[in-house]
């Protein structure tokens, strides 16, 4: 059931720090027309189409979505604020990713990008044809600012991420150099091709730190046609848009409309989809997949039900701990207390064993650490073996597994030994603790409040250790507030995992990131350990170097008991009503929802 999903983003080249796909045999560096993480380009620079696009597809017809919560902005690139869902269809970028290969791009609003050998620095070549929705040209001067403006005054997220930009240059209106601080940051190149720009002359009289319901431009091929505050935002296809006969637009973005919907409620939301209210769904809950996906219009036809399989890695979603707090500062009391959470009990009784249990930060994917560490990742981690739990270098990370009810019992007396060594004594059925005489008390911040039956079982084995856990259910706003100011001690959360990792791990784990309110880093995590390994990863110059760093990375955060890991599904869950149809190849990647479109326009 996970919260967030994010989806990363971009993947790096080989040959030596980062390689573009070579439109010729010359050993001089030429501008390309993409550029790949560790390999070769799939599509060459006369391709038509992505594969998993439909260049035939019909253009036309509405689409109604649902989204939870409520929205007071129209700028996603700040901190404060509620952005409405659905903004990313008003931008565009310089570059194009695509779903169907680990991390790879191809250009949009750039022609081409000229990466020099020692990956100091990249030049652009815009499109003569790129424009904004207004019908501004696309300049030199618009990347400019929106890569100054992200990094001064966007969330801390921008300064992890592509924190090692040293200068942007506007060589002339055309053309845009981004220059390095040094050439170690493989995926940086890539990074730089995926950021949304925005225009220079349409910010240059707002406060662009201040949230905002003005409809703000883009070059994308969706501009905002209304909306009302907080409930609903409709987004239609701009019949001028300059990238519709590019190849990499070719069979995507086929709806002439796209309204998002706004419930306070999911239980609310599933009622008003079965009544017709939207369109297309993804479900998160099990419970509901299993149970409330029936009925007439399920059986006439009228809504589809698909498990989509998928072979992106599924990262980590867990029960966070908020090691600010004194109370999850000891790794002890953390180990702890993942003996309270019954997963197998939960997926047998409440997920009608859907899931499979997560272990790793990176699971499903090659870069879980499953087994033994290698002699290369032993390597890498012994030179801060005095820093490490010993477990990283001799066992296989396993969160505690539940077979019988023996062993529940079995698990609360080793919860309770950690706990001792920690400093806590169980004294008339209360956890206290030895100095401060204080009970173990703390609180677990939830959203959905479908969660709560989830919750309710590991709450009831905190009992049975002494310790006292109060759930707590907030709207959307609240919740986001509070996340951003660090203001809980337990949360459900995520870490989406690309099959390329790289900056992002800074803002999911980086010290930096610990104290940076707004920042990804919900766990507060400031390990030098950890910040060391994540360069390790981010500088690795091959696909092999990449996979040892990252496992190495898995281990460390494994080890430190920073969350209590969930669960996750190979599939996409989705339901439709069959006016919409999708493309027979599907992206290995991604859902790939933009190259869907509506039937009843196929005539």
């Amino acid at each position: 059931m996970p919260l967030f999903s994010n989806g990363k983003k971009l993947i790096k080249t080989a040959l030596t720090s980062v390689t573009l796909a070579l439109l010729s045999q010359s050993l001089v560096a030429a501008p390309q027309h993409g550029l790949a993480m560790h390999g070769d380009l799939k599509y060459s620079p006369d391709f038509k189409h992505f594969e998993y696009a439909n260049p035939n597809a019909p253009k036309g017809g509405e689409v109604k979505r649902w989204a939870l919560g409520t929205f007071d902005s129209f700028n996603s690139f700040i901190v404060k604020g509620t952005p409405a869902d659905g903004l990313a269809l008003i931008y565009d970028s310089l570059m194009e990713k695509a779903l169907d290969e680990p991390f790879s791009q191809y250009g949009l609003l750039a022609a081409s990008a000229d990466l020099a050998e020692d990956n100091t620095q990249i030049t652009f070549k815009l499109r003569e044809s790129a424009q904004f929705s207004d019908g501004e040209p696309v300049t030199a001067e618009d990347i400019v600012f929106t890569f100054n403006i992200l990094l001064e005054k966007g969330s801390p997220f921008y300064r992890s991420y592509i924190g090692d930009i040293k200068e942007v240059v506007a060589e002339d209106s055309r053309t845009v150099t981004f220059k390095f601080k040094n050439g170690n940051n493989q995926e940086l190149p890539l990074l730089v091709g995926e950021i949304p720009i925005l225009p220079k002359h349409y910010w240059a009289t707002r406060d662009f730190a201040t949230p905002s319901v003005d409809i703000p431009i883009g070059s994308g091929p969706y501009v905002i046609d209304g909306f009302e505050p907080g409930r609903s935002v409709t987004y239609r296809r701009n019949p001028d848009y300059w990238a519709a006969d590019l190849s990499v637009m070719k069979g995507r973005y086929n709806f002439d409309e796209i309204r998002y919907d706004f419930y306070r409620d999911s239980t609310v939301s599933m009622e008003a989809f079965k009544a017709g209210e939207y369109d297309f769904r993804q479900e998160y809950t099990s419970k509901l997949w299993a149970t409330a996906y029936e009925g007439p219009q399920f059986d006439s036809g009228e809504i589809i039900k698909k498990n989509l399989e998928h072979g992106r890695p599924t990262g980590m979603q867990g029960f966070l701990f908020n090691t600010r707090r004194n109370l999850f500062s000891d790794p002890k009391v953390r180990r702890a207390l993942a003996y309270s959470f019954d997963f197998e009990w939960t997926n047998e009784n409440l997920f009608y064993g859907a899931y499979a249990r997560t272990h790793s930060y990176f699971s499903n994917s090659e870069i879980a650490a499953r087994e033994l560490p290698t002699p290369e990742e032993l390597a890498l981690l012994e030179p801060y073996r005095d820093q490490l739990p010993a477990e990283v270098f001799t066992q296989v990370y396993s969160a505690p597994t539940f077979k019988d009810p023996k062993d529940l019992r079995r698990s609360a007396r080793t919860a309770l030994k950690l706990l001792k060594e920690a400093g806590w004594q169980l004294k008339k059925g209360k956890l206290i603790n030895n100095k401060t005489g204080e009970p173990f008390e703390f609180e677990i911040l939830i959203v959905q409040k479908a969660f709560e039956r989830i919750v309710a079982p590991m709450q009831k084995n905190l009992k049975r250790m002494g310790i006292t856990a109060t759930i707590r259910v907030v709207d959307v706003p609240q919740y986001i507030n509070r996340l951003r100011d660090f203001d809980f001690d337990m949360v459900v959360g995520s870490f989406a995992q690309s099959a390329s990792p790289g900056n992002e791990q800074r803002e999911f784990f980086g010290s930096y990131n610990a104290d940076q309110k707004g920042s990804r880093n919900l766990v507060g995590i400031k390990n030098p350990v950890v910040d060391a390994l994540i360069e390790k990863i981010i500088s690795a110059p091959s696909r092999e170097e990449l996979v040892v760093s990252a496992r190495a990375l898995d281990r460390v955060l494994q080890w430190n008991y920073y969350v209590i890991p969930h669960y996750h599904s190979r599939a996409d869950r989705v339901a439709f009503r069959n006016k919409l149809a999708y493309p027979d190849v599907r992206p290995q990647y991604g859902l790939g929802f933009d190259t869907w479109w509506v039937k009843d326009n196929a005539e």
